[in-house]
Formats: C-alpha cells, structure tokens, sequence
C-alpha cells in the first residue's frame, strides 16, 4: 500500500495538471509553476557557459566526496522548465544518487525544434569528455522526455563510434511520442501528470507540423537498442508510459543489452520527483538508482 505522504499528496492534486486542451503557452506555464523550487544553500551549482550548450555542474553536500558524474537531461515536454528550472531536481538526484550531476540546459520546443534538443544532449556530453573526463566515470539520467532523450542520445553516440558512458537511467522515459501503449489506452488508475494526447501535441511541438514521430531519434522504441551500455527503466505501475518501457526493455534484453527494469506498484508519472518533498517511493526509488549507477560506475 502507498505511505500515507503518497496518498496525501495525490489528494491534494485536484484533477490534471497536463490538459490536453491547453496550448503550447499555456502547457508552458503550467509545467514551469511546477518547477523552479528554491535549492539549500549548500548545494554548490557551478554554470558552465562555454562550448556547444550552457550546463551546469550540481553537486549537493551529501554528494561532495564523489567523482562519479551523472549527466541530466531534464523533462518539461520537451518545450518548459530549461536548466534553472530543474536544478532541484539535480540537487535531489546528486543527494539521493550520490553523484555529481551535469544539467544539460538544451533548447526547448517549439522554438528550437528537433534534432536542438538531442545535438545540444550529446552536445554537452562530449565537451565533458573534451575536459578530461573519462566515459567510465559518467552515467546518463533523465525523467520524462528526458527520459527519452537519455536513450536517443546513447543511439547517436553509439551510431557515430562516439565512447559510450558506463551507463544509462530513465525515469519514467517518453520512448513512443505517438503514445500508442496499453498502459496509456487503458489506465490502472488516475495520474495527474501525463496523458497519451498530451505527450501526442508536446511531440509535435518536438518535431514540427512536418516531423516524423517515428523517427528512431524522437521516438526510441523504434531503435535499435544492440551496443548500448547498461540500463536501468524505472516507471510508475500507474505511469501511461508503462508499456513503452516494457516493450523497449524486452528489445533491449533480446539485444544482448544488460537491462533492468522496475515497475513501481500504484506509482504515477515522474513520481521519482517528489523525493525533494519527502515522499518515502520517490526516496526508495532514487536509492535504487544510486545502487545501480554504484554498480556500473566504479
């Protein structure tokens, strides 16, 4: 049964925060209402302005004795929230992982369309690569599309013969912007954070009137996952992307690729974000990523 914080939490939220009426502006200024919370002051945030994409390096003081380097490529749908946006959640995923977190600020939708995101993504990895940085030292992270981007990214890397990180983690990942799975058609219950028809428009926002949904760089479930580096899926029972992860996991596994998967029971879409509230699953789920990312990064 979710803890009583869980519960709680999600009776407070009255209806959708994700409506699939709203505009490409309005969808905007609901999801940066939802980011953008104030940091600790011990959390060191250092802005790197230089090379292909503005960054930033996190590293909260729980945090501060590790080498190892998880790069963040933040959700938002593609078109809100931007680096300053997210930098509380890099300061959770640095205390909770027990990582220093490199924030990607790529560009957002619509105004920067597809391929922006993915070239400033893989962008940002290789000027950390270009700074002496091994790519066993480094691992990637992102929730929601950023989810999505952590794997298009890997693809790109590896289709160009670029060194791979030691390993990859998505957080309730958009791998499929046609929302096509089950979980998506036939919710197990009620999540005020995603719809298929939601992530449908926001993926036109991505890619343009003229893009190509199935691409296998905007939507990865039509890739071919063979030679990429460890990964683990991590999504909500509850989570319309369900399916997406299971489908892509099953894929990856039959590719040979070192896979794991967890489905968090009654979890909604990108619960793993209210660990800066206190919410124990969110907690618990971050701890399991910081022992997977412990395993793959030495």
């Amino acid at each position: 049964m979710p803890s009583k914080e869980y519960r709680a939490f999600l009776d407070a939220v009255k209806g959708r925060l994700v409506d699939v009426g709203d505009s490409t502006e309005v969808a905007r200024a609901k999801l940066e209402a939802m980011h953008g919370h104030p940091i600790k002051p011990s959390t060191r945030v250092d802005w790197i302005e230089s090379g292909p994409v503005r960054r930033a390096m996190i590293v909260a003081e729980e945090a501060k004795d590790t080498e190892r380097i998880l790069v963040l490529f933040h959700g938002g749908a593609f078109i809100a929230a931007g680096g300053d946006g997210y930098l509380f959640y890099a300061e959770a995923l640095s205390k909770y992982c027990d990582a220093r977190l490199l924030l990607i600020d790529y560009r957002l939708a619509p105004e920067n369309p597809y391929p922006a995101a993915l070239d400033d993504c893989v962008g940002g990895y290789l000027a950390l690569l270009a700074s002496g940085v091994a790519p066993a030292r480094v691992g990637f992270i992102g929730d929601s599309c950023g989810g999505g981007l952590v794997l298009s990214s890997l693809i790109r890397l590896r289709d160009q013969g670029q060194p791979l990180p030691a390993c990859g983690v998505s957080l309730g990942g958009w791998f499929d912007l046609e929302a096509q799975g089950e979980a998506g058609l036939k919710p197990l219950g009620r999540d005020p954070f995603a719809h298929p028809e939601f992530i449908r428009a926001r993926g036109r926002d991505y890619v343009g009137e003229a893009g190509d949904l199935r691409d296998p760089f905007v939507s990865p479930i039509h890739a071919n996952p063979k030679g990429l580096p460890p990964l683990l899926l991590q999504v909500g029972q509850v989570d319309l992307v369900r399916d997406d992860a299971l489908d892509f996991g099953k894929s990856a596994a039959l590719a040979g690729v070192d896979v794991t998967l967890e489905i968090h029971p009654e979890m909604v879409h990108g619960f793993q974000g209210l660990a800066s509230a206190g919410i124990p699953e969110a907690i618990a789920a971050l701890a399991r990523v910081r022992n997977f990312v412990a395993r793959a990064i030495a």
